[in-house]
């Protein structure tokens, strides 16, 4: 098509400046792979730090399980047996301890570390092995073990001695079973034939990083967590009953009945996956601005068209005409503001990123406007339109919960102020005569 008739023909120049914000999608694909990749770096930097630190940990127990032998004949007759572990869960588990938390850095990243301290008492019941119909005959009294269930090992900063009843017994690395645990520490205390009460009580001095999670394994399961860290972010199959956050420190406190979760007081084997009632909080750094930086990305398409649709109207409204080329830097433009802020606010944080990268761009296809058709109205309208979309944006970033809402409100503001201003337009009559 020549010169005149992509300057005369309205519809055409509609429907390539539509193809235009359409192709110009594509860009944006490659905004968010990259967001992704620096995203993973971040991610990579954190496992890094938890490697040589301590990662995210589950605390599980204790579990006091006792080897027996179950025989079984073969069809010839001949009797064997097998060694299976009969697991007792204690009647009540209090948990108490704190978190010092700590920002490390790994390059350009931050990491949530911690440091803790623990006290973990409670107290076993008497031991029925008739529920289970095992018989205290083949009992392996000398081989029962209690273990504690610690994901990362690295994180263990002192020794852990188990005060069972009046007898203090030293820790030992590993578990001797994997029914339930695959991680963790064992003692060895005396368990007596005879039913007993059996109180507990051991320190544990733990590191990890980005959170700490715990598993109800008492009939009755207290945990008491105080922090001075003011972004909490309570997660897992409970939520405490009592919190106090300010902006300095938190208190947690959770009670959960063994009626709660989906498992028993007692079992053979490894029938229960007792790790899905874990519950706990994360150390949730409260910027994340590659989270923020994908949400603004997901409105590209929306400052295309909507950029797009100012630059149409002033052509009709002002008589002039804008080349597809200049469209297209336009869009250029608009798509570098998501590289801008992705590559700011690794340094100097989203908001201010978010304002520095946004006065850039307005600036940009402000000047630019001005170049392409010397008038000062068109300039001034592109100006606000610009100034008005970057705006809603930070606004609809700081309301996520609201996002929804303000999104359908503004495009419902959009639609009406477009469609007042092209009231008085006779399409029909600009797509037939209109020569500029």
């Amino acid at each position: 098509m020549n010169e005149s008739k992509l300057k005369s023909s309205v519809i055409f120049r509609m429907f390539l400046v539509a193809a235009l914000t359409l192709l110009l999608l594509i860009p944006t694909i490659f905004v968010e792979s990259l967001i992704s990749e620096r995203s993973s770096r971040r991610d990579s930097a954190t496992l890094e730090v938890s490697q040589s630190w301590g990662g995210a940990q589950t605390l599980i127990g204790p579990i006091l399980s006792i080897p027996f032998k179950e025989f079984s004949k073969d069809e010839k007759g001949i009797v064997s047996f097998a060694i299976r572990y009969a697991h007792f869960l204690p009647n009540t588990v209090l948990i108490k301890g704190s978190l010092k938390p700590e920002i490390r850095y790994r390059g350009i990243y931050e990491v949530a570390l911690y440091s803790s301290q623990f006290v973990i008492d409670g107290q076993f019941s008497s031991l029925d092995l008739n529920k289970l119909r095992i018989d205290p005959e083949n009992v392996l009294w000398d081989d029962v073990f209690i273990t504690f269930g610690i994901t990362d090992l690295k994180g263990v900063r002192d020794t852990i001695n188990l005060q069972w009843n009046a007898v203090r017994y030293p820790s030992e690395p590993g578990v001797l079973s994997d029914d339930i645990l695959v991680a963790g520490v064992t003692f060895k205390p005396r368990i007596e034939k005879t039913q007993g009460l059996y109180a507990f009580s051991f320190p544990l001095s733990l590191n990890g990083s980005s959170e700490i999670r715990f598993v109800p394994m008492g009939e009755v399961t207290e945990v008491i967590l105080d922090s001075p860290w003011g972004n909490p972010s309570f997660i897992g199959s409970f939520l405490p009953h009592t919190r106090n956050i300010t902006d300095d420190d938190f208190h947690a406190e959770w009670k959960i009945l063994n009626l709660n979760r989906n498992f028993p007081q007692a079992w053979i084997g490894n029938r229960y996956k007792v790790v899905e009632s874990s519950f706990g909080t994360s150390l949730y750094l409260p910027v994340d601005q590659y989270q923020k930086t994908e949400r603004s990305v997901k409105y590209a398409l929306l400052f295309i068209a909507l950029t797009f649709v100012s630059f149409f109207l002033s052509e009709i409204i002002a008589k002039t005409a804008f080349h597809p080329i200049q469209y297209t830097l336009v869009g250029f433009a608009l798509i570098l503001f998501y590289v801008l802020l992705l590559s700011l606010s690794e340094h100097i944080g989203f908001n201010l990123a978010f304002l520095i990268g946004s006065i850039c761009i307005v600036f940009l296809i402000t000047v630019y406007t001005f170049w392409m058709s010397a008038n000062r109205k068109i300039t001034l309208v592109i100006f606000l339109v610009l100034a008005a979309l970057y705006s809603f944006l930070f606004v609809t970033l700081q309301l996520q919960d609201y996002a929804l809402l303000l999104g359908s409100v503004g495009l419902f503001v959009v639609l009406f102020i477009v469609m007042y201003l092209t009231r008085k337009i006779d399409w029909f009559s600009i797509n037939r005569s209109q020569s500029i």
